[in-house]
């Protein structure tokens, strides 16, 4: 006997509760399972190491406007660029606005998520209780995120100073002041880790393996997205020629930073989004190093032969793609060069699994993640016709990115973010929905959505 329809949601992060919001305005029962006991996911600042999320002083790094759900606009006094108090008091608007908050269990670990004979899902879960349950569902939305489990450089020799990642970095305080930091990486965090330790310590270098590209996040007075997106039209390999070409206009040769010229083109590995960086290594604030060869006590031995001595290492080193609650022999992508899901989101041999927001845009996820749970919600109830030959369908996705990203686990989600919008809109034209940004000036149409005072934003709608 088949059972009734029921979706376990695993995470309510942003693209949580996304998938939670299209379950229930599809009609489709729905339980959430979340760890933490707010929503956010990532957004929830915890100030104890150890806790996934952001640090002190975050900021989004793309821009409001790009980054809003399209059905709930942020606030008119929100920045460009919100912060991370202002981001999950929007999580938790949109959350209690369109009635997700009831149906999520909060400090709940998935522990266990296997296939019974017939194929469902058999959820196993640890409560606030300490009880270990087990729930049955028809089909499983993983939303978990994929910036939880870092991922660690390995070199000859100890440290004998302080170790960690950025995972566990939570901000600067007077602990650091006069202090000798060495930042390993060249991402986002590595940027922002920089600066901010710069402030208080005595020394900060950034060791990079290989060249990077720094994104200014304004632009000719507007946000870097803001401006791509007025050019998506254009073929790839144009626009990452034209980028490429303003960005040497606007900074110069990254010589002159005492960093490594890149020798491809904007858009070759995902670009750190940073206005602050170049200024602070001008400034002999940061200073750039050349990759780890050894450690050697409280020395750090470069490739290049240098040595120094530092007091705390910080490693920007990414995270690997990880689900604790399957079995590696059902899905492990954690060394995968191009995760094998078609669209990002579905896959060949379980039609009852969907991952929402895994993937990895030069833009924002949660919009998109969006368009992911509508058409997953319309192939559960039978509106949407997938490829024939599913197989097929991802191999051809897998051999074709958006753009010519490096190989290798940190682009093994990439995607452009306006062609995969553009791929997820088709994908929903077929199932009937007609989607898009909303025009101009469409958030007066929206103020319902938040409360009156304009200092109070973590009040349901």
């Amino acid at each position: 006997m088949s059972l009734p329809t029921r979706v376990c949601v695993i995470g309510a992060g942003p693209s949580g509760i996304t998938a939670a919001k299209n379950c229930l305005e599809a009609g489709l029962p729905v339980t959430v399972f979340e760890k933490n006991n707010k929503v956010g996911g990532n957004w929830v600042f915890n100030a104890s190491t150890g806790h996934s999320s952001v640090y002190e002083n975050t900021h989004i790094i793309s821009s409001r406007d790009w980054s809003e759900y399209e059905d709930f606009p942020m606030p008119d006094d929100y920045p460009e660029y919100p912060n991370h108090k202002q981001l999950q008091a929007y999580f938790e608007n949109y959350a209690r606005h369109f009635g997700v908050i009831n149906k999520i269990r909060f400090d709940t670990t998935v522990d266990e998520a296997t296939r019974d004979e017939a194929g469902n899902w058999q959820i196993r879960y640890t409560g606030p209780d300490g009880e270990s349950q087990t729930e049955t569902f028809t089909h499983l939305m993983v939303a978990n995120g994929h910036h939880w489990n870092p991922k660690y450089p390995e070199y000859p020799g100890s440290f004998n100073g302080t170790f960690m990642h950025s995972h566990d970095f939570k901000g600067v305080d007077d602990s650091w002041r006069g202090k000798r930091i060495l930042v390993i990486g060249a991402g986002n965090s590595a940027c922002d880790v920089s600066v901010e330790s710069a402030r208080l310590a005595d020394k900060v270098a950034l060791s990079m393996r290989s060249p990077q590209w720094f994104l200014p996040k304004f632009i000719f007075g507007m946000p870097s997205d803001v401006l791509a997106a007025r050019t998506p039209w254009l073929p790839s390999k144009l626009r990452q020629r034209m980028l490429t070409l303003l960005l040497k206009m606007l900074q110069g040769d990254y010589a002159k930073y005492g960093l490594p010229r890149p020798t491809k083109p904007v858009l070759s590995h995902h670009p750190s989004l940073n206005s602050d960086l170049l200024d602070f290594i001008r400034h002999g604030r940061v200073k750039p190093r050349p990759a780890v060869k050894a450690l050697k006590g409280d020395v750090v031995e470069f490739v290049d032969g240098t040595e120094e001595a530092f007091d705390t290492i910080v490693a920007c080193t990414g995270f690997w793609i990880s689900f604790p609650f399957f079995d590696k022999t059902l899905i492990d992508f954690q060394r995968a060069e191009r995760v094998p899901l078609y669209r990002k989101m579905m896959h060949a041999d379980y039609e009852n699994l969907y991952f929402i927001g895994l993937f990895q845009p030069i833009g924002c996820i949660w919009p998109l993640a969006d368009y992911q749970a509508k058409l997953a919600c319309k192939d559960i109830l039978g509106d949407y016709q997938r490829p024939l030959d599913m197989h097929a369908a991802i191999e051809h996705e897998v051999n074709n990115p958006h753009l010519a990203f490096d190989k290798g686990s940190r682009h093994s989600t990439q995607v452009d973010y306006h062609q995969f919008r553009a791929e997820l809109k088709r994908e929903l034209n077929t199932t009937g929905i007609e989607i898009g940004r909303p025009p101009e000036g469409h958030k007066s149409r929206y103020k319902h959505f938040w409360p009156t005072s304009a200092g109070n934003h973590t009040t349901g709608a």
